[in-house]
């Protein structure tokens, strides 16, 4: 048997290169050339010339344009990122931190969707009774759910060409993980750049020709990104990330790319002792426990895709008693908040050079939309000023370095979600406000400003 060659992949971008270099020549990353090692073929590939194996070009109008088959998940919240459920023949890779409750997530789905699929579950970390015990605990019985502990992807493939050509139901594979599979051609270890790289192309090849859908579990490395190669993101149909603090139980499911569906959706789930549950109303659970008359503390309303999540911005400032005050950040940019301390100085003569300030977005959520700016804002002028916000208050806006107000979108989602949860005034750009329609919100006041000394002046700090 002739000699692998040895060659050299990038674990960022997935370039290959016959020889070491410091920076890779594709994604410019420093020290990401690892030294793999690919077997070469003993046969000749016959030409598809010679074996007729010509694809034929169709005209655009010639190609059917039947819509998608897609299976509910059993899960609202996971149907909403998906863009209304798992399509046919898709291939979707769902990732997150260890522990976070993928593969409890994907036991959970095996309930309601062996009613109408045979589901074949392969695990290359736990063994058969291992994932008996945890199918026992969350109430897992389906009789329609196979289960295969296998790291071998070829395997793995012929059995679900066996498994789908012996039963009349369509098959839904799960592949938990995908850093276990290998294939024995390739003489590199599991999780390697070509070892992901190559079993992903298989399974979508796989399933592609089969018409079922896979969902792979993928892991992530210290950084936060999914393990191996970029290039695995591309082959997929579908990227779901699996976000929250572990010692929080709530959990956000996130889609960062989606062939089907919109990549602005947001499921928000409950982890418990049953495994993990669905939440209906987030901005109530977002809101829960607020603390009654203490300063520094602002309802801010985000839009994630088509839903409008409330959450609370909490802000603490008090006299530094260092030479340098500190300036700390938990689910908002650093950055961002450095400005908007700068812009708070500069145009409405709030000082905080001589004050740590510290910010946290209760509940775990990350905002990163800029209509966050205007509640910020506020809570740090409250806190700073020992005055508390009213607790029917909120805000949203952004905040230009002007100090002034500019206008958000979904300005009227917005509304509604903070009506309907009771809240009596709202304080936005005027810009927005000339452009409301005749729309009405309840009890809820709207409150108009073009700058930030005019919310402040508004709320009474």
């Amino acid at each position: 048997m002739p000699k692998p060659k040895n060659h050299y992949t990038c674990t960022a971008c997935g370039h290959e290169a016959a020889k070491w270099f410091g920076q890779c020549p594709g994604c410019g990353e420093w020290n990401t050339l690892e030294e793999t090692a690919l077997p070469v073929s003993t046969t000749k590939r016959t030409s598809s010339a010679a074996a007729g194996a010509f694809r034929k070009a169709m005209r655009l109008h010639e190609i059917s344009s039947v819509g998608e088959v897609r299976y509910s998940t059993g899960l609202g919240e996971l149907d909403r990122v998906l863009g209304g459920g798992l399509v046919r023949g898709s291939l979707v890779l769902l990732s997150g931190d260890p522990g976070i409750g993928k593969s409890t997530l994907l036991l959970q789905i095996c309930s309601t969707m062996g009613e109408s699929l045979e589901i074949l579950y392969v695990s290359g970390e736990e063994s058969a009774h291992q994932l008996k015990l945890r199918a026992a605990r969350l109430g897992v019985a389906s009789p329609a759910l196979s289960v295969l502990c296998e790291t071998d992807a070829q395997d793995i493939a012929e059995t679900m060409r066996t498994v789908g050509a012996r039963h009349d139901v369509p098959l839904l594979v799960l592949i938990d993980s995908i850093q276990t599979m290998q294939i024995a051609e390739i003489a590199s270890a599991p999780g390697s750049v070509t070892q992901v790289r190559e079993c992903t192309n298989l399974f979508l090849r796989t399933a592609k020709a089969l018409d079922i859908p896979v969902i792979l579990v993928g892991h992530v490395n210290k950084d936060g990104n999914i393990a191996g190669p970029k290039v695995l993101e591309h082959v997929v149909d579908a990227v779901l990330y699996f976000e929250g603090e572990r010692h929080l139980s709530y959990r956000i499911l996130r889609a960062v790319k989606n062939r089907y569906g919109s990549t602005n959706e947001i499921g928000v789930f409950e982890m418990g002792d049953a495994g993990l549950e669905e939440v209906e109303n987030p901005s109530e659970m977002l809101l829960s426990g607020r603390s009654e008359g203490a300063s520094g503390a602002c309802v801010a309303c985000v839009l994630e895709g088509s839903r409008p999540l409330l959450a609370e911005v909490q802000a603490l400032v008090s006299e530094t008693g260092y030479g340098n005050p500190r300036r700390q950040v938990s689910g908002f940019d650093a950055g961002r908040m450095n400005m908007l301390l700068a812009v708070l100085e500069k145009r409405a003569g709030r000082y905080f050079g001589n004050m740590d300030a510290y910010l946290n977005v209760a509940g775990g959520l990350k905002l990163d939309e800029p209509a966050c700016d205007l509640p910020v804002a506020l809570a740090l002028a409250s806190g700073l000023a020992d005055k508390p916000i009213a607790a029917d208050a909120l805000a949203f806006g952004e905040i230009g370095l002007g100090g002034e107000l500019r206008a958000v979108h979904a300005c009227e989602q917005r509304l509604r979600e903070a009506a309907r949860l009771g809240f009596g005034r709202c304080v936005i750009p005027r810009h927005n406000y000339s452009k409301l329609a005749k729309t009405d919100y309840g009890d809820l006041i709207v409150l108009p400003a073009r700058n930030i000394v005019e919310a402040i002046r508004l709320l009474g700090l």
